[in-house]
């Protein structure tokens, strides 16, 4: 890594010198700097980010071809977001969207609809709902276009979506969006999956939300089976789909439903 970095720092040296003398040389600057912004972002983020502002500042007011900051704004865009930074992440996630989908090409739309994915969780985070909402389903109409829609891709944008709706308050939308994602997850990856468990568990959520309180038993039930099978390597989400349907079973005062999933989780917790 300390080679690495050297080597990048003295190629970004060169291209400050290189671009000082000739204008045409900028994106090769931007592209060193960030190869050093690279080199850094695991051990030393705050020199990262100097690295990745220095390549977008140094671009202003040039004529630069399109998708030379793309990279350098989607990777300060994610090291801000990862860093508990998302108000300051969001312009650059804008940014680095706009970038790439002016590259137009296939490849270049699926990394937009990625960072699209991002910038709507940041979005959720942030409370700006309606934002987070275009971003998902921009993203989503992009995936289909890609993938079809029988993509794991896919049902993770339905599931995102679902968790947008329910934190909203609109649980309809909600339970759409989460029957989606597990019509897809079982089509997918089979009806066993962990993600299937998943999927049924954030349906069950939102059926209880509607009052629907048999279809919800009925998701967490199935949700609990899947893990239950698989319990050395599901461990932890058993534990917690247990817990969430405790606690949904209690509120609807159901407490000998709730005793029985506790000496259930008990019970499969004492086997291991």
């Amino acid at each position: 890594m300390s080679d690495s970095l050297e080597t990048a720092r003295s190629a970004a040296a060169k291209a400050r010198e290189a671009a000082a003398a000739d204008p045409a040389k900028f994106p090769a600057l931007v592209r060193a700097l960030q190869l050093v912004g690279d080199a850094q972002r695991e051990t030393d983020a705050a020199a990262a980010e100097s690295a990745y502002r220095e390549a977008i500042t140094s671009a202003e007011g040039k004529e630069l071809p399109v998708g030379t900051l793309a990279n350098v704004r989607m990777n300060l865009a994610t090291l801000l977001d990862f860093s508990g930074r998302e108000e300051a992440a969001a312009t650059f996630y804008e940014d680095a969207i706009t970038d790439f989908d002016a590259l137009d090409t296939k490849d270049s739309k699926e990394v937009a609809a990625q960072l699209r994915n991002n910038l709507a969780m940041t979005y959720k985070g942030l409370g700006k709902f309606a934002l987070a909402e275009q971003h998902y389903l921009r993203a989503l109409e992009t995936l289909e276009a890609n993938h079809g829609r029988n993509s794991e891709a896919v049902a993770t944008l339905f599931n995102n979506l679902g968790g947008l709706y329910y934190v909203a308050g609109f649980p309809d939308q909600a339970k759409d969006m989460f029957a989606d994602a597990l019509d897809v997850r079982q089509n997918v990856l089979g009806p066993n999956h962990r993600d299937v468990a998943q999927a049924h568990s954030n349906l069950g959520t939102a059926c209880h939300e509607l009052r629907d309180n048999a279809a919800a038993k009925q998701h967490f039930e199935k949700a609990l089976a899947i893990l239950e099978a698989q319990i050395t390597s599901e461990k932890r989400s058993f534990e917690a789909t247990s817990l969430d349907y405790i606690a949904l079973l209690e509120m609807n005062g159901d407490q000998p439903a709730a005793d029985a999933v506790k000496t259930r989780l008990a019970a499969a917790l004492a086997r291991m």
